[in-house]
């Protein structure tokens, strides 16, 4: 497992391109019948890929976590992103369409993920985060979560923010999750952009072509800086970074955040006179 170490805001501006990705970007996340899984130190987040073709995985960590079995003392969200598949939780099943999430409380000992077909495998994004109390699964998918409509054409950042995993949709500890999807010949989300000191987030950016890429902005508003990010990577967003972005085409991202609040409106607004 990949560690993401905290990163200071004064080191972050004198890093160069390398750098930043090596600190903040998370290249690879699915391989055929691989678990691939990073720790990120801000707010202790577990950031992951499942992608089962032609056999069964286990999501199995205790060692790197110091507790009996993954969901001991963690929370976890779980979007498939790619064909149909099947997760199962202490001996229940639950199926997974395309954009299908799912909600796991603390104490669940056993998850295991398989693809129903493995010419369209199944590809689950996992987020993680600490908990302090069990609260009950919750299947969650794309028409029951909470949508929220933004942006308009002219400012091509027309897009649904689907909220998945809020307080108006089901319990949770820490996470939060959600999916943004927007509109073709739309391009940028979240500008003008935000921080919010009390909580970090992760993107992951998907639904894309093989040459289109998404310009991640990130750092302090007086320094910005940004990633070149393809297809199925993430962005390690901490707490003092804006985070906002244009594609070469229209895109979906998925956003996860730990913290201290589940107010997703709790954002510092950023002046466009203050960006720099």
């Amino acid at each position: 497992m990949k560690q993401f170490y905290s990163v200071h805001p004064n080191h972050a501006k004198g890093m160069d391109t390398n750098q930043l990705r090596e600190n903040f970007l998370i290249e690879t996340l699915f391989q055929s019948d691989k678990t691939i899984l990073s720790y990120a130190q801000d707010d202790r987040f577990i950031i992951g890929g499942i992608q089962p073709v032609t056999k069964e995985l286990e999501l199995i960590l205790n060692k790197e976590i110091g507790s009996d079995y993954f969901l001991e003392r963690r929370e976890a969200g779980i979007i498939n992103i790619g064909g149909k598949g099947v997760i199962t939780c202490d001996g229940v099943e639950y199926p997974m369409a395309n954009k299908d999430g799912i909600y796991l409380g603390k104490g669940i000992k056993d998850l295991k993920f398989k693809s129903e077909d493995s010419s369209k495998p199944a590809k689950f994004y996992v987020i993680s985060g600490p908990a302090h109390k069990e609260y009950p699964i919750v299947k969650i998918n794309i028409e029951t979560a909470n949508p929220t409509h933004l942006g308009d054409n002219v400012n091509s950042n027309k897009r649904t923010i689907y909220k998945f995993i809020d307080p108006s949709v089901c319990q949770s500890c820490q996470l939060l999750l959600g999916m943004t999807v927007l509109e073709p010949n739309n391009m940028w989300n979240t500008m003008p952009c935000h921080t919010h000191d009390r909580r970090s987030e992760v993107y992951l950016y998907f639904d894309m072509d093989k040459d289109s890429r998404v310009m991640h902005f990130m750092g302090q508003a007086s320094e910005t800086r940004h990633l070149v990010v393809s297809n199925e990577q993430s962005v390690i967003s901490p707490p003092w970074s804006i985070h906002s972005g244009v594609g070469t085409s229209n895109y979906t991202f998925i956003w996860a955040m730990l913290g201290d609040n589940q107010n997703y409106g709790d954002m510092d607004m950023i002046s466009m006179d203050d960006l720099k």
